[in-house]
């Protein structure tokens, strides 16, 4: 009895998925390997697993394969391809040196320099460019100033607070010398007083 028709659709469930991509690469390699050796033909196979892996089977060199493929179809040989590539890279560096040389020529008219070539929309358009420039530049200062007067205040709140706690502390200590100091005269007068009571006979 044979198996019922599978549906092809995405597998939901990843371990089953993984499962069955390992079993069906297998047999797909298998049979490309089958098919190379009983028509003698010339069979390439790549294959990118989901997580990126890359398994590959070549009856012949793969390069070469792969170039005549690229012939068959109408694809730019390898040597063409690598010169396009060297050329795209030269386009963009001159590119990028052009870039690099307006952007240096902006920089010398912002600062008041090379300024002979440019008509008067062009000076116009500049100093607009300079009055924008300015403002941010005080906009950004009025910030910075207000932020340091902030932090004056803040920093002389704090000094104006510890020299109180620290004036309150000098006087409660002048306090308590004095206290001291008073309870120490108090005694010496009550044991001065006593021995004044005493019989003269008694302390000659």
């Amino acid at each position: 009895m044979g198996r019922g028709k599978v549906e092809l659709k995405r597998i939901e469930n990843p371990t089953t998925r993984q499962v069955t991509f390992s079993k069906r690469r297998n047999g797909l390699l298998k049979k490309a390997f089958e098919l190379s050796i009983l028509c003698d033909a010339e069979i390439a196979l790549l294959i990118f697993s989901p997580a990126g892996k890359v398994y590959q089977y070549a009856s012949h060199d793969m390069d070469r394969i792969i170039g005549r493929y690229r012939r068959e179809v109408g694809l730019p040989e390898s040597d063409s391809l690598r010169c396009r590539t060297v050329e795209f890279w030269r386009n963009e560096i001159e590119e990028t040196k052009r870039t690099t040389e307006n952007l240096e020529r902006r920089l010398r008219h912002l600062s008041g320099e090379d300024l002979l070539r440019l008509g008067m929309k062009e000076l116009k358009q500049l100093e607009r460019q300079l009055k924008i420039g300015v403002e941010r530049i005080r906009s950004k200062k009025r910030r910075m100033f207000t932020e340091h007067i902030n932090l004056l205040k803040r920093r002389h709140r704090d000094l104006q607070e510890e020299n109180t706690r620290l004036h309150k502390e000098l006087l409660d200590d002048q306090l308590h010398d004095s206290a001291a100091a008073a309870s120490a005269s108090a005694t010496s007068g009550l044991i001065l007083g006593s021995v004044n009571a005493f019989p003269s006979f008694l302390l000659g």
